[in-house]
């Protein structure tokens, strides 16, 4: 059938609307074509940073679908396993791993579709060198509506870590046996140089102690004379007299004042090593009651006596004043200020050590001065510092005041350097109540 067209059906204006209505199409279809392009260089930017990212990560890095098949892994994995990570592309997951370990992904994967939380286990992965231990770590992948797509599988090599981690208690075991035995090193050079008067002490009533067992023999063969005369049956008139020549008597009142004199000469070596135990206590009376005032009494009759320098520590304060701790580290602090008070004021016309132990809001308080030279303004900050001495090579080790500062802190309390306009001045604070800080 012919159809008939009226001649002026196509007019200029329609031809006009049909090629500004091509125009329009061919410059849509340009614009996205330019915007698939410039979609498709983002895209492949993107896979550029991914694989940049899984080419980078130390860790083990497994990206899994859904059903715990493997999409990417990451460069560190192909080193592991030492085969190449574009063959891992498809496979399950679950081969990676010992079946130990590939059931317990099972079941992370299992939850991680549930509760989208999470999972975090040990498994070993299958390395070119045996069955490794992993830190295994598991997150969920979701989409724009929530819905978990897969997930990523996080794994760090245990054996270096816990190799890391046994090195570094080794280290701290053997920092801790450091520090023990530079506390212990003090405590000897300290014990060192009293020897001589701790010598000197002890001479004294051991002499007094073998002075009077010499005159208790004296005594004894007199009496033994006596009684030989009676047992053998002699007559009174020859027992009287030789009582008066044996002077048995006086002898007997002498040997009462012998005993006595022995025993006192006795108990004051009991003492002196009494002193002597508690200045060399380990630490096995941690927590244990000790009086302070006793404890600073001890301490300062030590350094007296090994300083050899004639100057006496003056106690004041309280008579009495009961802590808890341990009473030889406690007494270590003092013996190192009294003595480093000593040592400044040698060659002092009038020297004086005077140490004053009060109570201050619920803490013991301890304050060591003298009237020497005092502590140069610079050296305040590094006066606690291990190994810092402003003495002649030889005189100390620069340990006393560190160690002395770490056994307060130890206590609980705390050693400071006070202001002071003439001489040095520290303080110790200690708590009264145990488990108690003091500032």
């Amino acid at each position: 059938m012919k159809l008939d067209l009226p001649q002026n059906a196509f007019t200029d204006d329609a031809w006009a609307s049909v090629l500004e209505a091509v125009d329009r199409s061919y410059a849509e279809l340009v614009a996205h074509q330019e915007q698939l392009e410039r979609q498709n260089e983002e895209l492949q930017d993107l896979r550029r940073f991914i694989g940049s990212v899984l080419d980078s990560v130390t860790e083990v890095m497994v990206v899994l679908d859904r059903d715990g098949t493997i999409e990417e892994v990451s460069a560190s994995l192909a080193e592991t396993t030492g085969a190449p990570a574009d063959s891992y592309h498809g496979r399950p997951v679950a081969g990676l791993m010992t079946p130990a370990g590939a059931e317990m992904l099972s079941g992370a994967l299992r939850g991680l579709r549930l509760s989208h939380a999470p999972a975090q286990f040990e498994a070993e992965i299958v390395t070119a060198e045996g069955p490794a231990p992993f830190e295994i770590g598991l997150s969920a992948r979701v989409n724009e509506r929530g819905r978990v797509m897969g997930a990523v599988l996080v794994g760090r090599p245990l054996g270096e870590l816990r190799q890391a981690y046994s090195e570094l208690e080794q280290s701290h075991r053997r920092l801790q046996e450091a520090q023990a035995q530079l506390v212990r090193n003090e405590k000897l050079a300290s014990l060192g140089r009293l020897l001589a008067g701790v010598a000197h002490e002890l001479n004294n009533p051991i002499s007094f102690v073998y002075a009077n067992a010499h005159a208790l023999e004296k005594y004894l063969g007199r009496f033994e004379a006596y009684f030989d005369r009676v047992q053998a049956g002699a007559e009174r008139e020859e027992l009287v007299r030789l009582r008066a020549e044996l002077k048995l008597d006086r002898n007997l009142k002498n040997l009462r004042d012998a005993i006595h004199g022995a025993r006192d000469g006795a108990e004051r070596v009991r003492d002196i090593v009494a002193d002597l135990r508690r200045l060399s206590a380990d630490g096995r009376d941690a927590g244990a009651p000790f009086d302070l005032v006793d404890t600073a009494r001890v301490a300062a009759h030590w350094v007296e006596r090994g300083s050899k320098s004639g100057i006496t520590a003056r106690i004041t304060g309280l008579n009495t004043l009961e802590v808890t701790g341990t009473a030889g580290h406690v007494q270590q602090i003092v013996m190192n200020l009294v003595q480093n008070a000593m040592d400044a004021l040698r060659g002092a016309e009038a020297p004086e050590v005077v140490i004053d132990i009060s109570r201050h809001d619920g803490c013991a308080r301890l304050t060591v001065t003298d009237n020497g030279p005092g502590i140069a303004p610079e050296h305040h900050a590094a006066i606690f510092d291990p190994f810092f001495t402003t003495k002649p090579v030889g005189q100390g080790t620069g340990l006393g005041l560190s160690i002395s500062h770490k056994i307060a802190e130890e206590h609980g309390g705390r050693l400071a350097l006070l202001p002071s306009e003439h001489g040095a001045a520290f303080c110790l604070t200690l708590p009264i109540t145990p488990g108690e800080t003091c500032e």
